[in-house]
């Protein structure tokens, strides 16, 4: 989910670790030209979700912590992708959590349909999450640290 701490845990993973560092939402801005926001508006939510889908499955790295964006898990080719050049790790925290965290989710870029709030974003997406995950990390009271050692304790 936005918010949860994808890119600052994914830093600290990839520095203790020894690996690379890639944040997929970075990746997506950097091929489009364009801030994650305004792809959203050109392109529209599906839009974005087929661009992501493709940024996701042409990764081709090794030894490398992917940070990818909360709405990755829309795209199913490249979350099995995902799953075949490492291990999938949903970083777990309950709404209320996200909800203290986040500030306006349009301009994150983050992907809400029509009418869509924050509440209906998280029952739409955690058992997507969940699909996916070969690992699943609480996050809730846990610090950056803390959640990187625990990723990096199962490699």
């Amino acid at each position: 989910m936005p918010g949860v701490g994808k890119s600052t845990v994914g830093v600290v993973l990839a520095k203790k670790l020894g690996y690379a560092f890639v944040d997929a939402d970075l990746v997506i801005q950097s091929r489009e030209g364009k801030l994650l926001h305004e792809i959203i508006a050109e392109q529209g939510v599906e839009g974005f979700w087929r661009t992501e889908e493709a940024v996701g499955e042409a990764m081709d790295v090794r030894r490398t912590v992917i940070a990818t964006g909360g709405s990755a898990v829309y795209g199913e080719r490249a979350m099995a992708h995902y799953r075949q050049i490492g291990t999938v790790v949903y970083l777990y925290l309950p709404l209320s959590g996200i909800r203290e965290r986040l500030g306006d989710l349009t301009e994150r870029g983050v992907t809400l349909r029509d009418g869509q709030d924050l509440d209906g974003l998280y029952a739409e997406r955690q058992p997507l999450y969940e699909r996916y995950a070969d690992v699943t990390v609480d996050c809730e009271g846990l610090s950056i640290r803390e959640i990187a050692g625990q990723i990096a304790s199962g490699f």
